[in-house]
């Protein structure tokens, strides 16, 4: 063998093992996003669920992980067969994840970064039914979102069905994992209810204040560490080779521009949703910029590939904007209690960042692209994901629900589901872990310290459930 032919050999070696490690580390960082979950969702929940809350994210990986690796890739490659027309095997989509071909190093580690996307969509839920929703309810859910109804979204898109070929635009998930997941912890808490005390007779809204305000900041940073990984990391093939046995970049070229993109649109979500809150009530929510940060990331998550930087600012700040607005539209409104404020997180903000690509776009800027030809597929796109998600989610737990099964008893949710669902008290050395008052004066969700809204300066006490 020739010299040139083991340089060619060991360069493509090379091209490999620099792309897997590149994917099994963004993987790894993104699964680490799961203990930013568990802090932000921990913190704006009582103190009295604060074990059964970190239960249901450990549960979710470990149970969506195994879903998604026996039943859901696969699923994801026959619905994207079906629905674009392309050719597709059953048998054959089961059997390249379980038993992938020899010679095929990368196809594991392309599933593991699929599952990391998955399970960020399956732990969205669990923050919009926090409190009240029983334990195998929400991991019955699980079960199903990561075997079927994720993995028939990411069919319609990634997985080259219909979505895909219209030219539907997700880089990283924006609408496809955290507005999916978002429109999917709405329709639950929707079907589930409220917890009780969170609304009066009248319809009016008391906010039940989470127990710990660092912990949910804690939480978001993890996020938005981890969230490098999910955008940033989605450019998943530094290196290829070319015809003539070069090295090159492969999709990597745009690293530079997502690496920025995310930043300035993760700062300026911030801004927007602390300046919306100021003007509306006069002060700086902690929690509203906190969470802002977040819909700025969901918001550019869909198009940091393809934006220009002022673009990047722009999208940021209306997701975040739109943060306190859309949440007190779906509590004071639809009267529906989303704990942590997913869906104006994740799912109101996916669907706005989708949808503002082509005001954004390079190539509209630089007149290679249409603006109504990229609008189009976005429209469409986010309409069918919406719709689907919607529904599957509304049959899964109107069943649960008509099972008897989707919320514990009220004496069950007055003691606290760390008790009653698990036996443990997360903060044993404190008599009334849950103690604190309940706001009614429209502060942010799970919101720290709180006042009476009757200038009295005593607190309010639910009168069916006792607490403070």
């Amino acid at each position: 063998m020739s010299t040139t032919g083991l340089l060619q050999t060991d360069l493509s070696a090379v091209v490999t093992a620099v792309n897997m490690v590149w994917v099994l580390t963004v993987t790894f960082l993104i699964f680490f996003m799961h203990a930013g979950f568990a802090m932000l969702e921990a913190g704006q929940v009582r103190a009295k669920n604060v074990a059964n809350q970190l239960t249901k994210n450990l549960l979710t990986w470990s149970i969506g992980v195994i879903a998604f690796f026996l039943v859901g890739a696969a699923v994801s490659t026959i619905v994207g067969g079906i629905t674009g027309g392309g050719s597709y095997s059953i048998g054959g989509a089961f059997a390249s994840v379980l038993t992938p071909e020899a010679g095929s190093p990368t196809a594991w580690t392309g599933w593991l970064f699929g599952a990391v996307f998955a399970m960020t969509a399956a732990t969205i839920v669990s923050g919009a039914v926090a409190g009240r929703a029983k334990l195998r309810a929400y991991v019955g859910y699980t079960i199903l979102l990561a075997a079927v109804i994720y993995p028939v979204v990411v069919g319609f898109t990634w997985g080259g069905g219909f979505l895909g070929s219209l030219g539907f635009h997700d880089f990283a998930g924006g609408m496809i994992v955290h507005g999916m997941g978002g429109i999917a912890g709405l329709t639950a808490a929707w079907i589930i209810g409220p917890r009780l005390g969170r609304f009066n007779d009248d319809g009016t809204a008391n906010v039940i204040p989470g127990h710990s305000l660092t912990f949910a900041v804690l939480g978001t940073l993890i996020l938005a560490f981890g969230w490098y990984g999910f955008n940033v990391g989605t450019s998943a093939a530094p290196l290829t080779m070319t015809e003539g046995g070069e090295v090159a970049l492969g999709s990597f070229s745009t690293v530079g521009r997502v690496a920025l993109t995310t930043t300035l649109a993760m700062g300026a979500g911030a801004i927007g949703a602390g300046a919306v809150a100021l003007a509306r009530t006069g002060k700086v929510d902690t929690l509203y910029v906190a969470n802002g940060l977040l819909a700025g990331l969901v918001g550019i998550t869909s198009v940091t590939d393809d934006v220009v930087w002022p673009g990047a600012l722009l999208i940021g700040v209306l997701a975040g904007a739109q943060l306190p607005i859309v949440f007190e539209f779906v509590e004071k409104r639809l009267n529906i209690d989303d704990v942590c404020a997913v869906f104006p997180v994740h799912g109101s903000a996916g669907m706005l960042g989708a949808l503002l690509y082509p005001v954004a776009a390079v190539g509209v800027w630089n007149g290679s692209a249409s603006f109504v030809g990229l609008l189009v597929p976005q429209v469409i796109g986010v309409v069918v994901i919406a719709g689907w998600t919607f529904a599957a989610t509304a049959v899964v737990f109107g069943a649960i629900r008509a099972l008897g099964q989707a919320r514990v008893t009220p004496e069950h949710e007055r003691e606290g589901l760390d008790t009653s669902e698990h036996g443990v008290d997360t903060y044993p050395e404190f008599e009334q872990p849950d103690a604190g008052p309940v706001r009614t004066d429209g502060g942010a969700p799970g919101a720290g310290a709180a006042a009476s809204d009757d200038g009295t300066g005593a607190d309010k006490v639910d009168d069916a459930s006792g607490e403070v």
